[in-house]
């Protein structure tokens, strides 16, 4: 119980971690739910109904002492209610009865919450009930084969994105091209321009996006709402960088694994109201760019980075055919690494052949939203964790940032007044 002796007025947390209540499975139980959290602790929650009440509730978890103590702490909560009540049980409600739990162990609250939750909803999966209500209270219908947990999932992803105008997922068709720098660029730049933002790093192997902006010590926290993003320069962060326990910690996941932390990111985070969410996308056209894409069914569009190089250009095509075939509209190319402007003169140098991002922009009939000059000072910002934006003055990189996120929010505008128009690569 390491983790909760961190502070010793947690003497509530303390017992029921080290005697947990209701452990132990039901076997023939009216609900039944197993969820994986992002940390990689798993809960599992059984519940029996009589009369519309939660008769019995039980858990198991292969997690730590948090993760005891909030299961065990939510069985207490939830057994007596009615079913419905028991929907609403909430992370808060959990950590309020336990008497807290050091901030990085407040998301074992959120996944004793979700997985409660879901063990409610299968009980509720009977004609006339759960998704036929969902459906008349939304306007969402469940899916043919849909499971409970899946369609219900669907619903709290639907609640959470819908409060956020604009996603844009940046993707690049290798890695190497320098797309976290424009993601986390763009985002400042949309911030600093008064708009409500937030970055998603969905690069599950190699979350960088904390360490771009000097946040990578931080962790996140739980809340009523959900998980809370960490915020720096007007911008909500999520990344699962904040939920490592060490900065050289390997992720060794397959594919369903990641596709499922990016849906707890989306669902689960407490995001709130959002004119703009940036996705930093791994490279490629894998598993995590596709889960973003599919999750995000009405993503504002996507903005594909390369540099001038042939090789570079060559895989950024195949970005273009992955948004197309997918329907997601291609908002631009930017080209990154695009010359290099001398300090002293203001002379632009070209350095790498090719000019690739407007040869791709020209042959794959998509727009071109300019290209990125080199500047030391963006490498040095990244390495100290400063805002390159911020920080930058009028250095011909910085207003191409700036021109690129204009050109969002002047789209932005556009589709509220007239319908959104991006170009859909065809």
């Amino acid at each position: 119980m390491e983790e909760i002796e961190k502070d010793a007025d947690l003497s509530i947390a303390r017992d029921h971690a080290e005697r947990p209540r209701n452990w132990g499975i039901i076997e023939a139980a009216d609900g039944h739910a197993r969820i994986k959290g992002p940390c990689g602790d798993t809960m599992e929650f059984w519940v029996t109904v009589e009369a519309g009440r939660l008769e019995e509730v039980r858990f198991v978890t292969d997690g730590c002492g948090s993760s005891l103590a909030c299961g065990s702490m939510a069985t207490t909560l939830a057994q007596g209610r009615l079913v419905e009540e028991g929907l609403e049980l909430a992370p808060g409600e959990i950590l309020d009865a336990l008497g807290g739990l050091p901030h990085e162990f407040e998301h074992c609250a959120l996944l004793a919450s979700n997985t409660i939750r879901a063990a409610c909803r299968a009980c509720l999966s009977s004609p006339g009930r759960g998704g036929d209500q969902e459906t008349r209270k939304t306007g969402i219908e469940r899916r043919e084969g849909e499971s409970e947990e899946d369609y219900f999932d669907r619903l709290q992803l639907h609640s959470r994105m819908e409060r956020i105008r604009n996603k844009i997922v940046v993707l690049s068709g290798k890695g190497g091209v320098g797309k976290t720098t424009v993601a986390v660029n763009l985002a400042v730049s949309l911030a600093r321009a008064g708009n409500r933002v937030g970055l998603l790093d969905a690069d599950i192997h190699g979350p960088s996006v904390p360490a771009f902006l000097g946040i990578e010590e931080k962790m996140v926290k739980g809340s009523r709402e959900g998980l809370l993003p960490v915020e720096k320069g007007g911008v909500k962060v999520m990344s699962l960088g904040f939920m490592l326990s060490s900065r050289d910690e390997a992720i060794i996941w397959r594919g369903p694994r990641k596709t499922g932390v990016i849906k707890q990111f989306l669902k689960d985070v407490a995001w709130g109201e959002l004119d703009f969410l940036v996705v930093d996308s791994p490279p490629g056209t894998g598993d995590e760019p596709l889960a973003v894409c599919q999750l995000l069914e009405d993503l504002a569009g996507a903005v594909l980075v390369t540099t001038p190089q042939r090789v570079a250009a060559m895989d950024v095509r195949k970005s273009v055919a992955f948004c197309r075939e997918l329907k997601v509209p291609v908002i631009g190319v930017v080209e990154n690494m695009s010359g290099f402007v001398c300090p002293k003169c203001g002379e632009a140098v070209r350095v790498f052949p090719g000019g690739g991002g407007k040869l791709v922009s020209e042959g794959m009939g998509v727009p071109f939203l300019g290209g990125i000059p080199l500047d030391p000072d963006i490498a040095e910002a990244s390495d100290a964790g400063r805002e390159f934006v911020g920080n930058a003055g009028e250095s011909p990189a910085a207003e191409c940032f700036r021109a690129i996120s204009e050109l969002l929010v002047r789209r932005d505008k556009g589709s509220r007044a007239e319908g959104w128009e991006a170009h859909d690569g065809r």
